[in-house]
């Protein structure tokens, strides 16, 4: 389960997720390099932990969309959290990458 949130795709899904309901074809466009089977999988994996929401609107076309549970909203805000720790450390990180790559 863990790996389900932490991996790449789970992440960002989550992230994505966390500004609100989204389609499938919305979710591919705004994680880049994600492949639609990728995503599907992703997806499947965080409906059945219980994190994703998956609802079918029984409109013309029927269409998908996706949304946080409650408890993929718990485990998503602290998510959050670290990416914006990690995004606003990356001077620091670049900058220990640097002096660690020159000392060989």
């Amino acid at each position: 389960m863990l790996q389900n949130i932490t991996g790449r795709w789970g992440v960002l899904v989550l992230a994505a997720l966390a500004d609100g309901t989204c389609r499938f074809s919305e979710l591919r466009r705004h994680i880049d390099g994600v492949s639609e089977r990728m995503l599907s999988q992703t997806l499947q994996n965080l409906e059945r932990d219980g994190l994703v929401r998956r609802n079918v609107l029984t409109t013309i076309p029927p269409h998908v969309e996706y949304s946080l549970t409650g408890l993929g909203s718990r485990i998503t805000e602290p998510l959050l959290a670290l990416i914006t720790l990690v995004e606003e450390s990356v001077p620091e990180i670049v900058a220990a990458q640097t002096r660690h790559d020159r000392a060989g």
